[in-house]
């Protein structure tokens, strides 16, 4: 359980996922900025903490060519009940997140969102590449290759040294 898939797509750039509203997005647009991807739940212990940080790095670095991609998600314990629009409000207005919200996926099993079976084929944890809890997080760089992969109670502020090596700043 939990072994790493082998997928064919080499960068994040080969991927079009759907925004909250259904619509395609090519992540191809991404090309040349720092990412960090990120699954999010409104439910979730780690929720105030994680968007608080999440829009408190975007803020900062936004401009230097960073940006975040969440997906919401409802595998553990049915944390993100509603619609993709929902979690999208919710991140949007009680936590000013100015970065974009896509539709919900699963981030493990046989119906894993193909950019998440890219991600986790890129970066397994030392337990499996299986997503163990919300807010797991990818940092991945402007090529679009995966530089590193942080559990969830790792938390967003912590990464900010690896988001600046990434750009370029240290």
């Amino acid at each position: 359980m939990g072994a790493s898939v082998s997928v064919p797509e080499k960068s994040i750039h080969d991927f079009t996922v759907k925004d909250s509203k259904g619509n395609d997005v090519n992540l191809n647009n991404y090309k040349g900025k720092v990412l960090l991807v990120v699954n999010v739940a409104s439910k979730c212990g780690f929720t105030n903490s994680n968007y608080t940080e999440l829009s408190d790095l975007h803020t900062r670095h936004k401009d230097k060519g960073f940006e975040i991609l969440a997906f919401p998600c409802n595998q553990f314990l049915r944390q993100e009940p509603g619609t993709s629009q929902e979690a999208e409000q919710f991140a949007c207005t009680r936590f000013k997140a100015e970065y974009p919200i896509f539709h919900k996926v699963k981030v493990n099993g046989s119906e894993t969102a193909p950019v998440y079976r890219f991600l986790k084929a890129s970066q397994s944890s030392l337990f499996g590449s299986s997503i163990k809890w919300n807010f797991t997080k990818f940092l991945v760089d402007k090529d679009g290759c995966v530089i590193k992969r942080y559990g969830t109670s790792t938390s967003p502020l912590a990464i900010e040294a690896d988001i600046k090596k990434a750009l370029g700043e240290l």
